[in-house]
């Protein structure tokens, strides 16, 4: 192995590793939230449960049966929130229908749903475009909905990837490995989720300079091969 050959190791390590801690990163992140979320819920939730069972004291007493039924709803309400999914996944169908500044986290939201039946590279592509949403997503929160620029990230985000997706789900497990026209549908999805990665890339650099104009006139379609070429 050369110097070179070395150095473009290294460095691919160094960007797996910068990737991989970012990804742990968000998902901490959101585990964080999830939880405080949860302790929330079940706080008010208790919190409610004992000032209507003070409120029903001072009308008539509860007794030691009365006692038992409120901690045993203490219980299970605080069993139930604990558990309980608190974030619906939107359907695939319905992402163009969030809002676009919810569009990003939403869509990230629903990929993690999919990762399970997805091969391991295509999980890996998925984890950096989980960061690239990060990114975006405050800078669609003052994008207009009805400009251009804004139809063209609803476009990828809502339509494209969501479709890509689905495709892919569509083949036959016994199938996806296998090449066909010199490509196999597993080798189809890493090459879309690239370029998925890519054009988001983009938007975000061409919303971070204001190039509105220039988002909006890209001319680029996610070329998804899958349905033309009968392999998703």
């Amino acid at each position: 192995m050369t110097d070179v050959d070395r150095q473009i190791a290294r460095t691919s390590e160094l960007l797996d590793r910068t990737r991989d801690r970012a990804t742990a990163q968000r998902r901490r992140a959101r585990g964080t939230t999830s939880l405080a979320k949860r302790a929330t819920l079940i706080v008010g939730a208790d919190l409610a449960i004992i000032v209507a069972t003070i409120v029903v004291g001072w009308i008539m007493p509860i007794g030691m049966g009365g006692a038992l039924i409120v901690g045993a709803l203490l219980l299970a309400v605080t069993l139930i929130l604990a558990f309980a999914r608190l974030d619906t996944p939107v359907a695939p169908e319905r992402l163009a229908e969030v809002p676009l500044r919810a569009l990003p986290a939403r869509t990230e939201q629903w990929l993690e749903t999919q990762r399970p039946a997805l091969p391991a590279p295509a999980q890996t592509l998925l984890d950096g475009i989980g960061t690239r949403l990060d990114t975006l997503a405050p800078q669609l929160a003052t994008l207009d909905e009805q400009q251009p620029a804004a139809l063209e990230v609803r476009k990828l985000l809502g339509e494209q990837l969501p479709e890509l997706i689905r495709g892919y789900a569509r083949v036959p497990e016994p199938l996806r490995a296998q090449a066909r026209n010199g490509k196999s549908p597993d080798a189809q999805l890493a090459d879309s989720l690239r370029l998925i990665d890519t054009e988001i890339r983009e938007m975000t650099e061409q919303l971070a300079q204001g190039d509105l104009d220039a988002l909006a006139t890209r001319g680029r379609f996610l070329e998804i091969k899958y349905r033309d070429e009968g392999a998703v």
